[in-house]
Parts: C-alpha cells; structure tokens; sequence
C-alpha cells in the first residue's frame, strides 16, 4: 500500500506516525505512576476542603491553612472515649515510631467532636500524653459539621443518665489529607499497624 505512494510523500508520512509514536510513549511515561494502599481508599482526584475555622491546643486559629505543606491524619474522637479513641491514638503512636524519620512529614491530628468538655488544655494533656508530636484542634458545631461533611465522618450526641455524662458516637476512620490541604483518602477500620505504616511510608516518598 505505501509502495503506490510517492517517495517523498510516503518518508513524511513514515516520519508523522513516528512522531505521533513517539509523543505517545512519551506522554506514556511521564504520567505519575498510580499509588494505591491496603488499608484504605485513595480519592482520584483529592478532594477541596471548604474554608473552616477551628482553635488548636495551644488556643491559636486552626484553618485550612494548618493543614498544608505536608500529610496529617485526622482521627475524629473526644477525650473522654472510653475505648477507640484511645486505642486509635495508641496505634498511631506506633505506626509513627515504625516512620522513623519521616515521622516528621507526618501530622497527626485528633479533630475533637466535644467542644463542650474538650478546651485546648484537655486536648493538648490528652494527645500529648499519648506522642507529643500529636496535634489536636476543635471547634463550634457549625465548623465541625462543615468538615464531617467535607469529608464523610459522622458524629452524634448520645445523652446520657444526666447532663454531663452524656458521649459521643463516631465514625472509625482514619481522613488522610495531602500537603495541598486536601482530602485524598481513608484509611478504613480495623486499622492495623504494620499496613498503616507501610502505606504512609509508600506515600511519603512518592515524588
């Protein structure tokens, strides 16, 4: 078939199909490789957190802006759960001890659900208690239910025999979110160590 066209016209064409080859592979090759991790869900693409306003332990403002220029874990609880909480906190002590060194790209946030009883002095005793590199921030109703919608947590209040003792139900999951401050995943229970770990590591050195 491309004997019957002219030589000239037959050697551009041989050279636009290599062209388009080769801008192909290339094309090919320079998308990033996907990541994927076990013990969660990855969102393609992240997604936007709304503009929020919260206080941190040290009673200073806690924004969107906290939460950029490297990966945070969020885990939504209050200080006086009474068994995930600080079974997931203690887990977390562990997979950042297993990050050695990169631990430090790492923060790890407990978003506190109980602004009653939660004031920046309790969080700051609670999570450092557990690792001092832990953060934890809270804020009025109306924020923390802008960010559980944002991203896909749960949370109610349970009353209890009397005013005070009442708790807080609440979703599991760890929300992963990425140095631009969005949300790009979760890591889903029953949370294990050595899984978190590795994915956390295979992300943080992701280029």
């Amino acid at each position: 078939m491309l004997n019957k066209i002219p030589a000239p016209l037959r050697f551009g064409l041989i050279a636009a199909i290599a062209a388009a080859l080769g801008l192909a592979l290339g094309i090919a090759f320079m998308q990033p490789k996907a990541v994927s991790i076990e013990s969660g869900t990855l969102l393609q693409p992240p997604r936007a957190l709304p503009p929020f306003a919260l206080t941190d332990f040290d009673g200073k403002p806690f924004t969107n802006a906290s939460l950029q220029g490297h990966w945070t874990v969020v885990f939504a609880g209050f200080t006086t759960c009474p068994d995930i909480c600080p079974g997931t906190l203690t887990l977390m002590k562990g997979v950042m001890a297993d990050l050695g060194p990169l631990a430090g790209q790492v923060q790890m946030l407990l978003l506190s659900i109980d602004p009653e009883r939660d004031t920046p002095e309790r969080l700051k005793s609670y999570v450092q208690y557990f690792d001092p590199r832990f953060a934890a921030a809270t804020g009025p109703n109306a924020e923390l239910d802008k960010l559980a919608r944002a991203m896909s947590f749960v949370y109610s209040k349970v009353p209890g025999a009397s005013p005070e003792t009442y708790t807080m139900d609440h979703s599991a999951a760890l929300m992963l979110i990425n140095p631009q401050g969005q949300l790009a995943g979760f890591f889903t229970a029953p949370h294990r160590r050595e899984a978190l770990a590795a994915d956390l590591s295979t992300l943080l050195k992701k280029k």
